[in-house]
């Protein structure tokens, strides 16, 4: 075993990856998949039908429904909340699990809300306190109630503004293909 579980936590998975550390007061299902080297916060829960890639950050007070999915590298805030039914009722077995996939690279900020059946594109960045209704592209920056497309971020967490700028460096950058590249 090469990783690390708080004796706080309740872990019932063995299919965690190495380097991986979870911190107390998780709760971890049996059939969920998290990768290597992720770190896991404290007071997380993690439902079976999760899929966790390698290097993600799941901050505390994050709870991981079924059908939810998360790419190599994607960092959840603190508090983000996700969905995975779109009309929730108490003691409904008449419901559909929707699934809902976070790319590659993506960050979702403190305290966001995500709604169920959407994809939240490659290294797409959703600001802190933001409604996310709808699929959000890759190299994006999102954010508002609901969300609003408010400019680009580049591989590396550049974030650029609606123009493809860079204000700090004033670099212009390009959308290839939907990813920004610099033109300077």
């Amino acid at each position: 075993m090469s990783y690390k579980i708080h004796p706080a936590s309740d872990v019932h998975t063995t299919h965690i990856g190495e380097n991986t550390t979870i911190w107390q007061f998780c709760v971890i299902f049996k059939e969920a998949v998290i990768g290597a080297n992720c770190n896991i916060c404290s007071h997380c829960l993690i439902e079976n039908r999760v899929v966790i890639g390698d290097n993600v950050t799941v901050k505390s007070g994050v709870q991981l429904w079924n059908g939810i999915q998360l790419g190599n590298g994607v960092f959840v805030g603190p508090n983000v909340s996700f969905t995975n039914d779109t009309f929730p009722r108490s003691k409904n077995t008449q419901w559909d699990e929707l699934t809902t996939i976070v790319g590659k690279g993506a960050s979702i900020v403190v305290n966001s809300t995500i709604l169920c059946g959407i994809e939240l594109g490659a290294y797409c960045m959703i600001g802190a306190g933001s409604v996310v209704t709808k699929s959000i592209p890759p190299f994006t920056l999102w954010y508002g109630n609901p969300v609003v497309h408010r400019g680009y971020v580049t591989e590396q967490g550049q974030v650029l503004g609606l123009d493809l700028k860079d204000k700090e460096t004033t670099k212009q950058y390009v959308l290839v293909q939907g990813k920004p590249e610099c033109y300077d």
